[in-house]
C-alpha cells in the first residue's frame, strides 16, 4: 500500500516590480523645479516680448497699442488679437540699420571668440598640466578678475588705451611706435576690451576638459615618431572639442548681444545690436521695434545653441 504524498503547497508567483515605481511629491516637485523656473523667467518673459514685437508704437502709457483686456471678455480678446501686427518686423528688414547692426555684432562675436580660442587653449592645456598643488591656485587667479566689478574694468581699459595711456606709453618706450595710436573708438578696442573680459568663460570649460584627458596618448604618438605638436593637434585637440564648443558657446551668445564693451570702447560706428536695442528702447521709447530686434536676435542664437545640443548628443551616443 503507497502512501501518499503530502500535497506541497502552491507556491503563489513571484510579483515582478513595478517597473514604473511611483514617485513621491518631493521627488516629482524637485524634477519639476527647472521647469518652473525656466516657465516663470525664460517662456513668459519671452511671451511678454514677443507680444509687445506684434505691437504699435504709442503716446501713452505703455507706449504701445494695443493692450489687453482682461475685463472685455472673449470679445476684447478678439479685438486685441486683430490689432496685432508684424510691421516692426517688416521694419527690421527694410532699414539698413538694424540688419547691419545684426551683421556687425556677428562679426565682432566670431572674431572675439576665434580669439578667445587661441589664447585659450593654451592657457587651459597648460593649467591641465601643471603640478596638482598648483592648479587650484592658477583657477583661483583666471578667476581674480570677478573680484572687481565689471563697469570698473571697462573704465580701467578706457585709461590704458587713452593717447596718453599706459598702452601708447609702453609701446613709446620700447621703440615701436614714433606717434600715438588711436586705440579708442575703434573696433581693435572692442576686441581688446571683449577678450578681456571673457577669457575665463573660455579657459575654465577648456580646462575641465583637458583635465579628463590622458597624456600618456601624447607619449605614444611621440613613440610612433609623431612632432609633440602635431600630437596635440590631431590626437589630443580633437578629444576637447566639447569643451572647446561650451567655450565657444559661453563667449558667442553674450558677445552678440554685448552693450557695455562697445558703447564706451567703440566708436560711432561700432554700433552693435546691443547699443541699437537700447538706443530704441529708452531713447527712442518705441518698445515695439526693440522686442522685435530681441526676438530676432533670440532666434538667431538658437542655431549655435541647436549645433551644440546635437554634437552632445552625438558624443553620448558614441560614448554607449
Amino acid at each position: 500500500m503507497t502512501e501518499e504524498s503530502p500535497a506541497l503547497p502552491h507556491a503563489s508567483p513571484t510579483a515582478s516590480p513595478d517597473p514604473s515605481p511611483r514617485r513621491s511629491a518631493g521627488e516629482m516637485l524637485i524634477v519639476a523645479l527647472p521647469y518652473l523656473w525656466l516657465i516663470a523667467f525664460f517662456v513668459v518673459p519671452f511671451l511678454i516680448v514677443a507680444k509687445i514685437s506684434l505691437s504699435q508704437t504709442a503716446i501713452a502709457q505703455p507706449p504701445y497699442t494695443p493692450v489687453l483686456d482682461l475685463a472685455a471678455g472673449l470679445d476684447g480678446l478678439a479685438a486685441f488679437v486683430r490689432e496685432l501686427s508684424t510691421s516692426t518686423y517688416a521694419l527690421l528688414a527694410s532699414d539698413d540699420l538694424y540688419w547691419l547692426s545684426y551683421l556687425k555684432s556677428l562679426r565682432v562675436a566670431v572674431v572675439s571668440t576665434a580669439i578667445l580660442l587661441v589664447i585659450g587653449v593654451p592657457i587651459a592645456h597648460a593649467m591641465a598640466r601643471a603640478p596638482a598643488r598648483l592648479q587650484p591656485l592658477l583657477v583661483m587667479l583666471v578667476m581674480l578678475p570677478f573680484w572687481t566689478a565689471f563697469l570698473i574694468r571697462i573704465y580701467a581699459w578706457m585709461t590704458i588705451l587713452q593717447r596718453d595711456g599706459l598702452l601708447n606709453g609702453l609701446l613709446h618706450t620700447l621703440g615701436l611706435i614714433d606717434q600715438p595710436i588711436t586705440w579708442l573708438a575703434t573696433d581693435t578696442a572692442v576686441h581688446i576690451g571683449i577678450v578681456y573680459s571673457y577669457l575665463p568663460f573660455m579657459v575654465l570649460p577648456l580646462y575641465a576638459s583637458f583635465q579628463k584627458l590622458d597624456e600618456s596618448l601624447i607619449e605614444a604618438a611621440a613613440d610612433l615618431g609623431c612632432p609633440r605638436w602635431k600630437a596635440f593637434w590631431l590626437v589630443m585637440l580633437p578629444q576637447v572639442v566639447p569643451g572647446i564648443a561650451a567655450g565657444s558657446l559661453l563667449c558667442l551668445i553674450p558677445i552678440t548681444g554685448e552693450f557695455v564693451i562697445p558703447d564706451l570702447l567703440g566708436g560711432s560706428d561700432t554700433m552693435m545690436i546691443g547699443q541699437t536695442l537700447w538706443s530704441e528702447f529708452f531713447a527712442n521709447k518705441d518698445w515695439p521695434v526693440a522686442s522685435a530686434i530681441a526676438v530676432v536676435l533670440l532666434v538667431l542664437l538658437v542655431g549655435p545653441i541647436a549645433a551644440y545640443e546635437a554634437l552632445q548628443s552625438r558624443a553620448m551616443d558614441g560614448r554607449r
